[in-house]
């Protein structure tokens, strides 16, 4: 198990009634063998399930990357351009991606390990062929500069949420923006550093920095 470090060890208690654990993409394409594969990704898929039917938690939502097949972010999109290459879309970098969780395809669909009668919503992200969407609370830049909210934050904040558990794929990346999104929203929030994965995980240490800054608190599921 990959942990992170801890400034105590004491256990911390959640609150059932004002909490909610926030799945980030854990769906096959993310997973070895997937179009946009993180390594070990599918070994978070058991550890969230048992957390999912621990109790511990009122709600559980999901949010499901959910993409047109002809996305901005894909590089098959762009002639001449291969995986992973960045580029300018309306004035901020734009990595293209490989085509992945395209809109109806089995790796797009939400894992089925998961228990996922215990999903109260579902957040579809990345919908708009011409806009990214990293975080489940905002979509990427679009063209009139600005980052559209996704409607998960009055959501949450309507059933009198306070604090925002994450977990999911990828870790730098969607998990990520997804943790400081919520903490930027005013809920107290909680990176569960064990049932997440990288893509790179050599930035594992300047992730760890970003995230303490923005108020996010790193912890494992067992400290819950």
């Amino acid at each position: 198990m990959q942990r992170a470090p801890v400034r105590t060890q004491e256990v911390h208690m959640a609150s059932k009634h004002r909490s909610v654990l926030l799945l980030i993409d854990i769906q096959p394409d993310f997973m070895p063998g997937g179009g946009l594969a993180v390594e070990q990704g599918d070994q978070i898929v058991a550890p969230v399930k048992v957390l999912m039917e621990s109790g511990r938690f009122e709600y559980c939502v999901a949010t499901q990357d959910w993409h047109p097949a002809d996305h901005v972010s894909f590089a098959s999109h762009h002639p001449d351009a291969q995986p992973m290459d960045s580029i300018d879309l309306y004035g901020h970098a734009q990595t293209l991606w490989p085509d992945h969780c395209v809109q109806g395809t089995r790796g797009a669909q939400l894992h089925e390990g998961l228990a996922l009668n215990r999903i109260e919503a579902i957040i579809r992200k990345g919908t708009d062929p011409a806009v990214d969407s990293y975080s489940g609370f905002r979509n990427n830049w679009n063209p009139e500069g600005k980052r559209p909210a996704t409607g998960l934050a009055g959501y949450l904040h309507e059933r009198g949420i306070e604090d925002v558990y994450v977990c999911g794929l990828a870790r730098d990346i969607c998990a990520k923006f997804s943790a400081i999104d919520a903490a930027d929203a005013g809920f107290n929030t909680y990176f569960l550093w064990d049932l997440t994965r990288a893509v790179d995980p050599s930035v594992d240490d300047e992730l760890r920095q970003e995230l303490s800054e923005a108020n996010v608190r790193i912890m494992n599921s067992d400290q819950i």
